[in-house]
């Protein structure tokens, strides 16, 4: 069976992020107000806060900070609001380049996510440019070295829970699940006291290219460029690392 995750870049992210914490947290503090305000804070009938909160665990945001942050967004007077949208652009060598973005400034955002690609090298397109060549799956990834269950327990535990796929590596089990059935996965694995590297849907590339020695620095600038505006929450590609 076929994964996505690769460690190496599950380990790069994870890098990223201790380096960066504090953006990390902020982001995911505005994905939490996101999910709180369209569906409520009781966790019971929120499975998006539920799928957040998930995440926030596997980027190591204390239970403190998720806690104040719903309490924060659920609080009276509260009146931040986000709209979620999504942008489709190139990179070099024709790279496809999704960005997911929340914001409260559409042209702000846009302004600054074009800025990124024209810097890098890349331009931005049209909705539905390169989304085509990537497919929406759950991705769970957990590292062996936090569980006990042998590989075809591991297995046989996500398969009967829902997942579609399952792939071991040397450092870690990596479960792919379809976008609706990824809370009921993910649940069905923290019930039995898993914990994860990486849990969220995300899109999946279904083909990667290859970059020159001359591309791989511009496209990585594109990359981080991207991360770093506050606005833009994921950023997603066909670039083979």
């Amino acid at each position: 069976m076929s994964g996505h995750s690769k460690w190496h870049n599950i380990a790069a992210k994870k890098g990223k992020a201790d380096a960066a914490r504090g953006t990390i947290f902020t982001k995911l503090g505005r994905e939490l107000l996101i999910a709180v305000k369209q569906g409520g804070p009781d966790l019971a009938g929120n499975s998006k806060l539920k799928d957040v909160i998930a995440k926030c665990k596997a980027n190591n945001m204390p239970n403190d900070t998720i806690n104040n942050a719903i309490k924060k967004a659920s609080g009276v007077g509260n009146n931040e609001n986000y709209e979620e949208i999504t942008y489709e652009g190139y990179g070099p060598s024709g790279v496809a380049v999704i960005v997911e973005a929340s914001t409260n400034n559409k042209n702000r955002t846009a302004a600054d996510v074009r800025h990124a690609f024209d810097k890098a090298g890349g331009n931005l397109g049209t909705t539905g440019c390169v989304s085509y060549l990537f497919n929406k799956k759950g991705i769970i990834v957990i590292d062996k070295t936090t569980t006990n269950l042998s590989e075809d327990d591991m297995m046989m535990l996500a398969l009967d829970s829902g997942a579609e796929d399952f792939e071991a590596t040397d450092e870690c089990f990596e479960i792919t699940t379809s976008p609706e059935d990824f809370s009921k996965v993910r649940e069905a694995l923290e019930n039995n006291g898993l914990e994860f590297l990486e849990a969220e849907v995300q899109m999946v590339p279904s083909t990667y290219i290859q970059l020159s020695e001359t591309d791989s620095p511009k496209m990585q600038r594109l990359i981080d460029m991207l991360d770093d505006l506050d606005d833009v929450m994921n950023v997603y590609h066909n670039w083979e690392e």
